[in-house]
């Protein structure tokens, strides 16, 4: 397992990072799975043992459960170095401000998340999504107090656009506050539009990139074909609108793609997609989920997995969005006054 630097701080995380949203089974979060305390057990011991120091949850996953599950699994593995980040953002309960960004919510959701977790402290705390009703100042003054009180460690966001994630840092340093050390996005062979501005913002700022879903929902997985019936037990089957497709046809063209290298490796999709990912600049986690331990299994081989540039290129050929403006015309015109960060959209050299 190779461990890197999250963002601009001293933090080193593996590679990998173990999601938990199919732990619990709670409400709507059953379509993505329902793995209980046992299953749960042997899934994280299989994933520490394969080096992974990263376990990633959130209050709203199963209403608080995944947080309990994970609380209860933790306090038998201290002293293993495992961290844990979780989020906060979406709604836990019915009342007015049971949900959001509000100095109120950040506070009580943390209270409750550390309460659920059993610890003293959260290594990663997250904000989940936007919350365009809260001022940013008070958001960032929120985190930041938590770090002071030693309740958190580092903070990150997560689901920002570009420009929400730089209003917040610019918030936090001209009050000299805690910054965001990482944001964690939604970034696959399928979806590759946090090219345009999250990713260089990235590079730019300083964060760590941390990535949910990077199988599409299962969809890169190898399991889903061209003009094939949908897998019994995936989530798209189950109901779960996450992602949202909007090219079919390419989709399969990338996952033919995806099938036939994986085919001449000898190994599974799952792995050339997740080896991809790896390679893209700024990232610096894979968050890996899944329902059996299978799953996990075939995933922690990505990290042994190293593409070649052929691969490499077939696989970006077949899966490059187009340029938006007002990229296209920086690619036209400003090419002799391009940063690596511009440069990361455009695959090209620094």
């Amino acid at each position: 397992m190779e461990y890197r630097l999250l963002g601009r701080s001293g933090l080193k995380v593996s590679t990998l990072t173990m999601g938990t949203m199919t732990f619990g089974g709670r409400g709507a979060f059953a379509k993505v799975g329902a793995i209980g305390l046992a299953e749960a057990a042997r899934l994280i011991d299989l994933c520490i043992d394969a080096g992974v120091n990263l376990i990633d949850t959130a209050d709203v996953y199963s209403a608080g459960l995944s947080e309990e599950i994970v609380g209860d699994l933790m306090q038998e593995r201290k002293g293993k170095g495992v961290l844990v980040a979780t989020k906060v953002r979406f709604p836990m309960g019915d009342g007015p401000n049971d949900r959001g960004l509000s100095r109120h919510h950040i506070i009580a959701g943390c209270e409750a998340s550390l309460h659920r977790l059993k610890t003293e402290a959260i290594d990663l705390y997250q904000v989940h999504q936007w919350d365009g009703l809260t001022p940013v100042d008070e958001l960032m003054e929120a985190l930041d107090s938590l770090v002071r009180a030693g309740k958190v460690r580092y903070i990150g966001c997560s689901n920002f656009s570009g420009w929400h994630i730089m209003k917040a840092l610019g918030a936090a340093s001209a009050e000299h506050r805690q910054r965001f050390v990482s944001q964690q996005i939604h970034y696959t062979l399928e979806a590759r539009e946090a090219e345009y501005e999250l990713v260089p913002i990235s590079l730019d700022q300083g964060l760590g990139i941390l990535v949910w879903s990077p199988l599409a929902g299962g969809l890169l997985s190898g399991k889903h074909r061209r003009n094939t019936a949908t897998p019994e037990g995936t989530r798209q089957l189950a109901g779960w609108p996450e992602p949202p497709i909007r090219d079919e046809n390419r989709l399969w063209n990338i996952v033919d793609s995806l099938v036939e290298i994986a085919d001449a490796r000898g190994v599974s999709a799952a792995q050339i997609a997740l080896a991809w990912l790896l390679d893209r600049p700024g990232v610096t986690s894979v968050v890996i989920g899944g329902r059996t331990e299978a799953q996990f299994a075939d995933n922690l081989k990505a990290v042994d997995l190293k593409l070649s540039a052929d691969e490499r290129k077939r696989l970006d050929d077949v899966s490059a969005l187009p340029l938006l403006y007002p990229y296209w015309h920086q690619v036209l015109t400003a090419k002799d006054r391009l940063g690596p960060a511009d440069l990361s959209l455009f695959g090209l050299a620094p």
